[in-house]
């Protein structure tokens, strides 16, 4: 098919549009990694923006030393791992039996749980409780409260709502109660947005260290990766009280704190090219569905 003039200087513009929008996100990743691999004395200078200057991996190697943070990164991807999988199990649980139109309770089901989704008790109650529950300095702690998302869990019952009522009714012919009719109907189906909600979730997961931070004090094992950076950063201003916690090495400074930037933030980057396939797809059909 040739297309029109007018619709080539359209597709023209479009693709321009979105190089100058993909290069606006990639600037500050590619100045973090620029930073990281630069001498520190150009960047007491400033003049470290895209490449790196004086290579040194002196960062890296301090790091990759650290047993704190080797620790800390192996056990966030333990915990990311296998909060993913107990949330996208909580989700299709949640989720499956409430497409049934004969499910006593469904509406009231439905209804409480999206009561849940606009209000909150708030932080001191949510700590209260979590004390209460002797949660606190315990990994369960980043993992039983944030198990389900009421989002994604609509997603997931507006995809099973575009099932074809037919399957399931053949499904139920052959003798298949709703468990089988979940395992060998609907959940190969929905591949696309499992997926994107195994994203969603590790995502959060790889990236939280908000509720770490609040329920977790004393014990420096339990530290996600993400709250282990904060502390570096917010200690990284005082060399002498960073050097004390064994964050960082004097002289390494600002390029250890981009460095450890870096080894934050590239793990989770690498699962998105294997899953991009299936997050529109996934967040689409899901979102229009039902």
């Amino acid at each position: 098919m040739i297309k029109s003039r007018s619709t080539r200087i359209g597709d023209f513009i479009i693709a321009v549009i979105c190089f100058i929008l993909m290069f606006i996100c990639l600037v500050p990743m590619l100045n973090v990694l620029a930073r990281s691999l630069s001498s520190s004395d150009f960047l007491i200078r400033n003049e470290v923006i895209l490449w790196p200057k004086g290579w040194n991996i002196d960062a890296y190697t301090t790091v990759l030393k650290d047993a704190k943070y080797v620790h800390s990164l192996w056990y966030t991807a333990v915990l990311t791992i296998g909060c993913t999988i107990l949330s996208l199990t909580m989700t299709i649980m949640c989720a499956y039996p409430l497409t049934y139109d004969n499910l006593r309770g469904g509406k009231v089901l439905n209804g409480i749980i999206l009561f849940t989704m606009y209000f909150s008790a708030g932080t001191i109650p949510n700590y209260l409780l979590i004390k209460n529950l002797g949660l606190l300095e315990n990994v369960w702690v980043l993992v039983l409260p944030s198990c389900l998302s009421v989002y994604n869990m609509i997603i997931m019952r507006s995809f099973f709502y575009g099932v074809p009522e037919s399957l399931r009714e053949a499904a139920e012919i052959d003798g298949a109660g709703p468990v089988r009719t979940l395992v060998q109907i609907y959940l190969p189906l929905s591949t696309s947005v499992l997926a994107t909600l195994a994203l969603f979730y590790a995502v959060g997961r790889w990236n939280g260290f908000s509720d770490a931070l609040i329920y977790i004090k004393k014990r420096e094992d339990l530290f996600p990766i993400q709250l282990l950076l904060y502390n570096i950063l917010q200690n990284s201003t005082n060399v002498e009280v960073g050097t004390q916690e064994g964050f960082f090495s004097p002289g390494v400074g600002e390029t250890l704190k981009m460095a450890t930037v870096m080894f934050a933030t590239v793990p989770i980057l690498l699962v998105y090219p294997w899953l991009q396939r299936y997050f529109v797809t996934g967040v689409t059909i899901g979102a229009v569905k039902g």
